[in-house]
């Protein structure tokens, strides 16, 4: 399971290190494609797969279905850390996310996530009464 939130910062080349938790769960080699909110999504294989899988079950037939599957897959790459920790995020996902420098890493579960230090932090201001409502909203359905 991936927990946690960990600052760091990517440096010239683009890489970042990864938190040596979040490295001994997700594995020698995993998942990074473009995420929700404006963040990259990180996974390691076995969810990967079990995503893909799912992703695969659905009729191509519905557009929302082609779409999705091309936004996850088209922006997917296979991440790999080097012996300092670091992985190298591609261009275009340092793009989507709005990566420069300071990067916030965030284990949620079944995926971490890799926001832009600055867009973290907007989106708990913006978020922070939401989560009230929504834990309210969790509770009638007995979470």
């Amino acid at each position: 399971m991936l927990l946690g939130e960990y600052e760091h910062t990517l440096d010239a080349k683009g890489r970042l290190a990864m938190p040596a938790k979040l490295r001994e769960s997700l594995g020698s080699k995993f998942i990074i494609t473009k995420g929700l909110d404006g963040c990259l999504f990180v996974y390691d294989m076995e969810q990967w797969h079990q995503l893909e899988q799912k992703l695969a079950a659905l009729p191509m037939s519905r557009k929302t279905a082609r779409d999705f599957t091309r936004f996850l897959f088209g922006g997917a790459c296979e991440g790999e850390c080097d012996k300092q920790g670091r992985v190298l995020l591609p261009a275009n996902l340092r793009r989507h996310a709005g990566l420069e420098k300071d990067a916030v890493i965030v284990g949620v579960g079944s995926r971490a996530e890799i926001w832009d230090a600055g867009r973290w932090n907007e989106y708990n201001e913006e978020n922070a009464e939401d989560v009230s409502e929504l834990a309210e909203q969790l509770a009638d359905l007995g979470i």
